[in-house]
């Protein structure tokens, strides 16, 4: 073999097994604080960039859209629902992106092992294609791109008897790897498609919550004078509470002494009852199709539906990274994931809180308090009557610092406490174990 094959046979390995750009990284991540800092913003900068395409639906997209939302807008009823399927659909989409990327990035470690033990093996595949070369069966052009050709021409080779004895076993083991590589490669550029449809789908479904919970918020305006003084009243609770527990507190004694102001004096059940519906009245004039829970939330136990596609990175009683335990649990989701609320209740407090950031409490009912925190945005205000799964907030593009129970990675954490009469309680109990079970509107 000349000098001049050879290193054509070793170039035309060398490129016949490269990877994909995007799942070649320039070193390994893990052994490299830098390079892993430099992975992961490109990773954000990419997801941000494909969102963002997605989110430039075309004008006539954009006018179906308004009509549609038009046509709801006056049927509180439907517009509930469309609110909580949206928001369903959005997170549904949040999970398979989640999933294919996690697969993506499992697909590309094995990758990544194969291309670079067929770079150790190049000598092989060099006697391989030279033996087909003496054989007087060149090799096409196209083997220096594509590992399938490779392939081809070791397994014609071991046809052929062109392989001497002493490779014959190294031939066929190249010959698997190589047929697993392509394998991979194919799976890959069908997961990449199938993850570019569902960006694009889940763009689509944001588009329509937005729209959604604009219609809502625009038909919440008419009722508007009657929940000023109730937000008025939440946001000076708020400024004098030292700590979210006497915020939940003072909420909470705020209901008791109205309930006595008004001279209450049936049953602590009926009294809390009866108040609940004096001091959100003006719901009734924005949800006429719901005015109360549809069971109460001690019914509903194994049934809540989480309120954000994502992990736990948090459990309840776990260290919370200040020399405590955590009272709820942390869940980091997507970039501008959606917010939904866990179960019916009334809007107590919506609004920034301290180092908690933005806050919302959702009054269960029955003493019964659930707090989220660490959102962007909260599309609901104070006095607003929610349901199960109806849209509440979104997610920002990052967390405050990256996670070790995620890899390092820095995605927003949205922290979830549940409260009863006053206590923080486990909410792993109430969380529904399947999708068939949610209970959602």
């Amino acid at each position: 073999m000349t000098r001049a094959l050879l290193s054509a046979i070793l170039t035309a390995t060398a490129l016949a097994c490269a990877l994909p750009a995007v799942a070649q990284p320039a070193s390994d991540p893990a052994a490299d604080p830098v390079a892993k800092a430099q992975a992961e913003k490109d990773r954000r900068a990419e997801s941000l960039r494909a969102i963002e395409t997605a989110l430039q639906a075309s004008t006539e997209s954009r006018a179906k859209l308004e009509r549609e939302v038009a046509e709801i807008k006056g049927d509180g009823a439907r517009l509930n629902q469309a609110l909580i399927d949206a928001a369903r659909k959005a997170q549904e989409a949040e999970d398979r992106i989640s999933e294919l990327e996690a697969r993506l990035q499992t697909m590309a470690g094995s990758e990544t092992a194969l291309r670079r033990s067929l770079e150790a093996r190049r000598g092989v595949i060099a006697e391989v294609l030279a033996a087909l070369q003496r054989m007087g069966r060149r090799p096409p052009p196209a083997v220096l791109v594509r590992p399938e050709d490779v392939l081809a021409a070791i397994r014609t080779s071991m046809l052929l008897g062109a392989v001497v004895p002493e490779l014959q076993g190294e031939a066929e083991t190249l010959a698997g790897d190589l047929a697993e590589l392509v394998r991979l490669r194919g799976l890959i550029a069908a997961d990449q498609e199938t993850l570019r449809g569902d960006i694009k789908g889940w763009a689509a479904e944001r588009q329509r919550l937005t729209a959604l919970i604009a219609a809502r918020q625009s038909r919440l305006g008419e009722a508007e004078s009657g929940l000023s003084a109730e937000r008025e009243r939440a946001t000076g609770l708020a400024g004098q509470a030292r700590s979210l527990k006497d915020l939940v507190d003072r909420l909470d004694g705020d209901l008791a002494n109205a309930r006595r102001a008004a001279g209450a004096a049936k049953e602590a059940a009926e009294a809390e009852t009866r108040e609940t519906r004096e001091r959100f009245a003006a719901a009734a004039l924005r949800d006429p199709a719901r005015l109360a829970p549809k069971v109460p939330f001690a019914q509903v136990r194994g049934l809540v539906p989480r309120p954000v596609s994502g992990e736990v990175v948090r459990t309840f009683g776990s260290p919370d990274g200040s020399g405590g335990t955590s009272r709820g649990i942390s869940l980091m989701t997507r970039p501008r994931g959606v917010v939904s609320s866990p179960a019916d209740g009334w809007v107590a407090y919506a609004g920034a809180f301290r180092s908690y950031g933005r806050l919302l409490i959702i009054n269960a009912g029955d003493g019964y308090y659930l707090l989220l925190a660490g959102m962007d945005q909260i599309n609901v205000e104070v006095g607003q009557f929610v349901l199960a799964g109806e849209p509440v907030a979104v997610m920002g593009d990052m967390g405050s610092a990256p996670s070790a129970g995620a890899g390092g990675r820095n995605d927003p954490v949205l922290y979830v406490e549940f409260k009863k009469d006053g206590g923080s309680i486990d909410p792993d109990p109430w969380w529904a174990k399947g999708s068939s079970e949610k209970v959602r509107g």
